[in-house]
């Protein structure tokens, strides 16, 4: 739930990124939130500290910062990219976990799409109840009972958003809008993008 004191701040997000990202997953991501006035910073990963990856089609993704230089800051909410490569990036590092589940301890919106879900989330149990959805390549890696099919899942209970993979990639950064800023800031986004995002997706009803 958003109130007016979060309204009236600026929202921070924090999108990491890694050799092997997927490009749409990231940039369509970034992008919407910004249109949403959110203000997003891109962290790299990289074990090296390169700022400049390669993503998973060979495209440059160029991020603002390496993560550890923002490691100690709080964002509102933390986005994983997919992309194979780039969701073995995120598993690989201690940081990157840490940075997570700081975040899921504080009670910050924690976005993961195609790959990310299972290959750190789930590899790392940091959501060992929650209800997730992932690319039908990865969804096996779910456990059956707390697996969705739905292009986008969020779980109230544990503030956990996931979503499928590239081709969702758009309702995904729509639905974290929505669940940062609420759907009157969604729908301001959305309409000079001439679309409307389906907000009618799987929530698991509060406890």
């Amino acid at each position: 739930m958003t109130n007016d004191a979060q309204l009236q701040r600026l929202i921070k997000v924090a999108v990491c990124i890694a050799p092997g990202s997927e490009e749409m997953e990231a940039v369509n991501t970034m992008d919407i939130l910004v249109r949403a006035g959110f203000e997003v910073t891109a962290a790299s990963t990289a074990s090296d500290g390169a700022l400049i990856v390669e993503g998973s089609r060979g495209i440059k993704l160029v991020a603002d910062v390496a993560l550890v230089n923002i490691a100690d800051e709080q964002f509102d909410c933390v986005v994983l990219p997919g992309g194979l490569g780039g969701a073995e990036c995120f598993r690989d590092s201690p940081l990157l976990v840490e940075f997570v589940m700081q975040h899921k301890y504080d009670g910050k919106l924690i976005a993961a799409i195609c790959a990310a879900p299972a290959v750190v989330l789930e590899h790392h149990k940091m959501f060992p109840e929650a209800i997730m959805t992932a690319h039908p390549a990865f969804l096996e890696q779910i456990p059956e009972e707390r697996r969705r099919t739905k292009r986008v899942v969020y779980d109230v209970n544990h503030n956990l958003l996931t979503s499928q993979g590239p081709g969702t990639s758009m309702e995904f950064a729509f639905e974290i809008i929505n669940r940062l800023a609420g759907k009157d800031k969604t729908a301001e986004v959305a309409e000079p993008m001439v679309v409307w995002p389906n907000m009618h997706y799987n929530v698991l009803p509060r406890k």
